[in-house]
């Protein structure tokens, strides 16, 4: 059986505990795995711009000896020029993963369910779990333990929302979404959030009060209020976030070895200010270099936990 990571809720909190795991390894003793996935092959979907996560995948499959391979919306136009059932069978005879950012959560879904190799979320509207790993991982170094922390969300309830709070719920950390009414998470990944954290004990909120969530927080987090392909929204999102902006005087509501974490890249001035994403506090850059150590241990995980050969005969 093959292993795909569409979505945090995939796999378990023992594996996503034993994926940290892997990642704080392989930050330390990198060489150990140099040929972890010597003969692999890996294709790297990418029809969204991206910076960390095209950086961190294509480095991080080579460090580990795996052949990769670059392909825009240019190259193939998922589902237009040839369709994600074609694609997928394609690439099942070539390739042992696929990491691919894309629109919609449904392609990456297609793209599992038609080919033998494994998928594997590189962002899509719903989710992007590999940059929770990487943020859980961020965490784990500057706070040690997850239970009893409290983590705040403040902004947009998107998709990096979803994945974090999900994580969250599956490792027994307290997750309070800080969001306007309007833009709140998904009603459905709230409810799963909230039924992985009664196995765990955390809890789980959505609240609107920026002041009271980010009180005695450990962890705050915030991303653009204007993501990739809502250019046209602007002036309503930023009418509708505008309280909700993490500054100076938000931070020090927080404990005062709280971090601030953003997953990048940030609008200064916007969603957060410069003395907070510059301050002692920030973490955000070794967030962005974890980003490395967790990729390679998702994409890692996900070819070596897979059973079974790659297809060599027509379906």
């Amino acid at each position: 059986m093959k292993r795909d990571f569409l979505s945090i809720t995939d796999w378990s909190t023992k594996e996503l505990l034993e994926v940290l795991k892997i990642s704080r390894q392989m930050k330390a003793n990198p060489k150990k795995f140099s040929k972890a996935l010597a003969g692999k092959s890996v294709a790297l979907i990418f029809e969204k711009q991206s910076l960390r996560t095209h950086v961190t995948f294509e480095i991080g499959a080579k460090q580990m000896g795996a052949y990769t391979t670059y392909l825009t919306n240019a190259d193939i136009s998922l589902g237009k020029r040839e369709s994600i059932y074609d694609v997928a069978k394609n690439l099942e005879r070539w390739v042992n993963a696929v990491v691919i950012r894309t629109y919609a959560q449904q392609n990456v879904v297609e793209l599992a369910k038609y080919g033998s190799h494994s998928v594997i979320n590189a962002l899509t509207d719903h989710e992007h779990p590999c940059q929770a790993v990487g943020d859980f991982m961020t965490i784990q170094e500057h706070l040690k333990t997850f239970k009893g922390r409290k983590f705040v969300w403040i902004g947009d309830g998107n998709n990096v929302c979803h994945s974090l709070m999900l994580l969250a719920a599956k490792v027994g950390m307290n997750f309070t979404a800080v969001t306007p009414p309007t833009h709140k998470p998904d009603a459905q990944v709230l409810a799963t959030a909230i039924e992985e954290a009664k196995k765990t004990g955390a809890v789980i909120e959505v609240i609107h009060d920026p002041v009271a969530g980010a009180t005695n927080a450990d962890v705050i987090y915030t991303d653009v209020w204007i993501s990739m392909g809502q250019e046209a929204e602007r002036e309503t999102k930023m009418q509708a976030f505008r309280a909700y902006q993490v500054n100076a005087k938000l931070m020090k509501l927080a404990k005062p070895m709280a971090i601030f974490l953003h997953c990048l890249p940030a609008h200064r001035g916007e969603e957060v200010t410069a003395d907070v994403i510059d301050s002692p506090q920030s973490a955000v850059f070794d967030e962005a270099e974890n980003r490395l150590h967790s990729q390679k241990a998702i994409l890692y995980y996900a070819i070596t936990k897979s059973i079974g050969k790659k297809k060599t005969q027509r379906s």
